[in-house]
């Protein structure tokens, strides 16, 4: 039985030294915060302090140009806009990584000022201050990249604010290529432009998912990028106006085969952000009534919740908690 359910003749993986301790649970559910690792919460403490030598200080663990997770984690405390100028105006030798800080910080605060609203709700100066904050984000993303050429995350974000402007669909495409060219395998890249294969970002039906399934099939076993596969059947439900669209055994199949050669194969590593790729499959598996896999993969998180992708669904922490006692 417990081979069956972890793999591996019935053994977990080994306790990770950097993990945070889970908080009191409400019915067992928890959010999780800095990606569930005390060195990225060490980094956002250092980010909410304002304190830029500690924030490099923190940072020494990771490789923000190449580690979009935990860039995110930093891009998304509130007030890093206000500090980081002085950062990039005075740190000649860290001017790249403050250059990155600074443009990731402005697309996610871009957004905010956006909302998740739909277009024709969102005010003329949410517009103004979207262009302006998603502008500045992309200047320094821009001279970040030029100067440290192997960086793939202001790649990354290049796109995000690249679907928020409205950018040429060539422009766009380059900044794919630029990004895949320094990692092919980059699951956030693939996330990203997965997104704006939808047809709500003028994509067409069946683009995402041809896209997810052709990425995975070069994908080694054990690799995170096998998270395509369930974000894609994920856009496809939201896209569509049957809420039982994925309930089907064909789609069921794909989605533990996925699993099997991706999350819960035993060369899959545990990286900061190993948990939202646990979130994506239970979404998936949960929405396809799935009753195979998905029992193991809401038993490998035990309780931990990421918003995203979750925030697809109303009420998404509440949604989790259904989900995990009904797997």
């Amino acid at each position: 039985m417990l081979g069956r359910l972890f793999g591996r003749g019935g053994e977990r993986p080994a306790a990770d030294p950097y993990a945070l301790p889970a908080p009191r649970r409400r019915g067992g559910v928890y959010k999780l915060q800095a990606l569930g690792d005390t060195r990225v919460m060490a980094l956002v403490v250092a980010a909410e302090s304002g304190d830029w030598d500690a924030v490099k200080a923190a940072s020494a663990p990771f490789d923000l140009g190449r580690d979009n997770e935990v860039l995110t984690e930093v891009a998304e405390v509130a007030g890093v806009q206000d500090w980081i100028g002085r950062a990039i105006a005075e740190d000649k030798e860290h001017r790249a990584t403050a250059l990155l800080i600074s443009g990731a910080r402005h697309i996610r605060w871009g957004w905010e000022a956006r909302t998740g609203a739909r277009a024709a709700n969102v005010s003329r100066e949410q517009w103004r201050l979207f262009r302006e904050r998603l502008t500045i984000g992309e200047e320094h993303l821009l001279e970040a990249a030029e100067l440290r050429p192997q960086w793939i995350t202001p790649w990354t974000y290049l796109l995000t604010s690249g679907s928020g402007m409205s950018l040429p669909a060539p422009v766009n495409e380059a900044r794919l290529d630029a990004a895949l060219r320094r990692d092919p395998l980059d699951l956030p890249t693939h996330l990203q432009w997965l997104s704006r294969l939808q047809p709500r970002w003028q994509g067409g039906p069946g683009q995402g998912l041809a896209f997810a399934r052709e990425a995975f099939a070069g994908a080694p076993d054990g690799h995170p990028l096998g998270c395509v596969i369930p974000m894609a059947h994920i856009e496809d439900w939201v896209e569509a106006d049957d809420r039982t669209c994925l309930d089907t055994p064909e789609i069921q199949r794909e989605l533990r085969d996925a699993a099997r050669r991706s999350i819960l194969h035993p060369d899959y590593v545990r990286h900061p952000g190993w948990h939202q790729d646990f979130n994506i499959f239970a979404m998936a598996l949960s929405l396809a009534h799935e009753g195979v896999v998905a029992p193991r993969v809401f038993h490998e998180l035990d309780g931990a919740y990421t918003e995203w992708p979750w925030t697809y669904l109303a009420q998404p922490e509440k949604a989790y908690a259904r989900y995990r006692r009904h797997a």
